[in-house]
């Protein structure tokens, strides 16, 4: 039985909800997201607090529960709050830059990388450190994923696009032990 599922959401003021069948729409003064819920799960308003109950037993039908009932909470959470991530760069003349609404990284390679803007994400740059924010959680997971991948940190000098707060694991390099002379 999902704990999480039992937990009701509460809504804050200024926040709209709407339950249409297994689509929740959440609206907020940072944006609007939509969620699409299992067939299993039924959502309820009761008293400014939304609430998920089991329709019908099955194998997952708990774990989908208590699922919905997360991702309900995130999209509360982001037209309120919204949510951000942080990244850093490492490395002698690796760059980020915006040009309009496009993120502009200098990371080695022959050619600059340019990433367009998604929908809903806003992008800044404080000296090293990129800060993606937006309203909805998986874009931004998604967007920061998709920045780093492009310079992941190695493990030799540490250069490379991180998280902030992230440890890489670091590696000895090479060195000469035992040199015998002939």
């Amino acid at each position: 039985m999902s704990r999480i599922g039992k937990k009701l959401i509460k809504i804050p003021s200024g926040v709209e909800v709407k339950i249409d069948g297994n689509d929740i729409t959440i609206k907020g003064p940072k944006g609007e997201l939509k969620i699409q819920i299992r067939p299993e799960i039924e959502a309820s308003i009761q008293d400014n607090q939304i609430s998920f109950n089991l329709k019908e037993q099955g194998k997952n039908a708990s774990a989908y529960w208590g699922l919905a009932r997360a991702l309900a909470a995130n999209a509360v959470k982001g037209v309120t709050e919204g949510y951000k991530k942080e990244l850093e760069i490492q490395g002698v003349g690796y760059r980020a830059r915006v040009e309009g609404d496009d993120l502009v990284l200098e990371m080695g390679f022959s050619h600059p990388v340019n990433l367009k803007k998604p929908e809903g994400i806003e992008f800044a740059i404080e000296k090293n450190i990129i800060i993606i924010s937006g309203f909805d959680k998986q874009a931004v997971g998604e967007m920061a994923a998709k920045i780093r991948a492009i310079r992941p940190p190695e493990p030799y000098k540490g250069k490379g696009i991180r998280y902030v707060g992230e440890t890489v694991l670091r590696k000895a390099g090479k060195r000469a032990e035992g040199v015998v002379k002939a």
